[in-house]
């Protein structure tokens, strides 16, 4: 029925899409819901404490026996350095003003923490079917453990060399992460984001440059985009900003609204929010800044001087210094629950296939 079975039958699944793993946006509910659906559920972690990834992975394990995928960073951790932390300081003390708050309160921001023993042991617990990582791969010690509980391992790629790389170093599949993609660069190889492929150009390169099977993503928002994905050698996508319009993902209210009202160029990629390039809708910071600064800290850093200017901004009903992480592709979003929204993309893609 699918031109490529090779995803199918590596991760036993039903339908060749797999739910992108969003940080601060996707739980359980979501999970369970893609996978029952036929697709692939994906649990991102990296905001996650080792005790909440144990609670929502209990929870997906009571509803569904369906595979799911877990997902982990894995960057180095950031030194700091007081002259950029001073010169970002320097750069966002107007805000603090016009906001009325104090800029030497101490400051708790959510923690991106990278892939580690403790989450390894959470891996071995619950026995994932699939294993992703962001940034390249973690040390070797760790991914021996997770292929020992019998994962498929995967990981995003923006260039055929990073593919190459991941492939030599055991991935079972490569995730080609095109410009046009929502959130970090899976970037590792290369810090240059100005000299990432389009996603058009990036799968058939891949595809070529590698044995195992390519996952497309990146602005993949329906059918269309789906089957052009098999057409470029593609065996499955992973989609990302679609599942942001359904009921289960966790967002606030500023941030649906930013994604109900983007356009096709209001995205760019900025290292503002987090220190990493990553892809967001435009807001004031990104207007007043720019989208890229040497003055940003290292990732994660960057996150903890904006995390009051985004609670108070929140709060009143703004974005400005929110992570708006959109694809390019969030005009074509449908309101629909995520289990709807998965079967409705096999739907729509199978009848542009079998129309050819």
């Amino acid at each position: 029925m699918w031109p490529d079975q090779s995803i199918l039958d590596l991760f036993g699944i039903r339908l060749p899409i797999i739910q992108a793993p969003m940080a601060g946006s996707v739980f359980a509910e979501m999970v369970i819901a893609v996978s029952e659906a036929g697709g692939l559920g994906s649990l991102p972690c990296a905001l996650l404490s080792v005790e909440q990834a144990r609670k929502e992975l209990e929870t997906i394990r009571q509803k569904t026996s369906c595979p799911i995928a877990v997902n982990f960073f894995c960057h180095t951790p950031p030194q700091v350095d007081p002259d950029r932390e001073a010169r970002w300081q320097k750069r966002l003390h107007r805000y603090y003003t016009d906001l009325g708050l104090d800029q030497n309160q101490p400051v708790t921001a959510p923690n991106r923490t990278p892939f580690d023993e403790k989450m390894c042991d959470v891996v071995s617990e619950f026995r994932p079917e699939v294993v992703s990582f962001h940034f390249g791969l973690p040390h070797e010690k760790l991914l021996r453990r997770v292929r020992e509980t019998g994962a498929k391992i995967i990981s995003s790629a923006t260039t055929a060399q990073e593919a190459r790389w991941l492939e030599d170093h055991g991935c079972d599949a490569i995730i080609a992460q095109g410009y046009e993609a929502g959130g970090h660069r899976g970037m590792f190889l290369t810090k240059n984001v100005s000299s990432q492929p389009g996603l058009m150009a990036l799968v058939p390169q891949i595809v070529d440059a590698v044995k195992v099977p390519a996952i497309a993503s990146g602005g993949i928002a329906d059918g269309r985009g789906i089957a052009a994905a098999f057409a470029l050698g593609a065996a499955a996508v992973q989609i990302g900003t679609a599942y942001l319009f359904c009921p289960e993902a966790k967002i606030s209210p500023v941030f649906r609204e930013a994604l109900r009202t983007a356009k096709d160029d209001d995205t760019v990629i900025t290292n503002l929010i987090t220190g990493r390039p990553a892809r967001g809708i435009v807001n004031r910071l990104i207007r007043d800044l720019g989208a890229m600064s040497d003055d940003v800290p290292e990732f994660p850093l960057a996150a903890t001087g904006l995390a009051p200017l985004r609670a108070m901004s929140e709060k009143a009903g703004r974005g400005d210094f929110s992570p708006l992480w959109s694809g390019q592709a969030a005009r074509l979003g449908r309101e629909l629950p995520a289990a709807e929204l998965t079967k409705r993309l096999a739907a729509e893609t199978l009848e542009r296939l079998n129309a050819l």
